[in-house]
């Protein structure tokens, strides 16, 4: 799995007209599921992202968790981070998890991110709908993660 986290001060997501979900200060992941991740993967990313240190400390010093500052988080499936772009023009998705393995995985990334911050601190995007997300980067700070399989293939 392969996640780009965004420090955020705020942020929603919408679906047509209508948002969907929205957090206040914390973080978007945007979420990519590969066709080789496991529940594992979900469960290892999931506590990657809630402990790591990109919050500031009373020196100003990135040292505080999502978890420390009790912050929120806006989670977005994104299969477009699995994008192979070396060859020609036209990105390549077929590294990327069908719907059916997808799901199930990003599901439990969910869950697993209500159980360490709470049910109401996590918002969602619409799975394989068409989406605005709007955000304000605090920073910025934009990080790339990848689950130790993320590596593998």
């Amino acid at each position: 799995m392969r996640a780009v986290v965004q420090r955020v001060s705020q942020a929603s997501v919408a679906v047509g007209s209508e948002t969907i979900g929205s957090v206040g200060p914390g973080m978007v992941v945007l979420v990519g599921i590969a066709k080789s991740d496991t529940p594992d993967a979900a469960a290892w990313l999931a506590e990657k992202v809630c402990r790591l240190r990109i919050y500031p400390d009373d020196n100003s010093n990135m040292n505080r968790s999502l978890i420390d500052v009790g912050g929120q988080a806006l989670v977005i499936s994104q299969f477009t981070l699995h994008a192979r772009t070396r060859k020609g023009t036209r990105p390549s998705f077929n590294d990327a998890a069908p719907p059916e393995h997808a799901i199930p995985l990003y599901n439990e990334f969910v869950e697993r991110l209500r159980g360490m911050l709470g049910h109401d601190a996590v918002a969602t995007g619409e799975f394989g709908a068409v989406m605005a997300v709007s955000l304000v980067n605090d920073g910025p700070v934009t990080l790339i993660v990848d689950s130790p399989e993320a590596h593998r293939s």
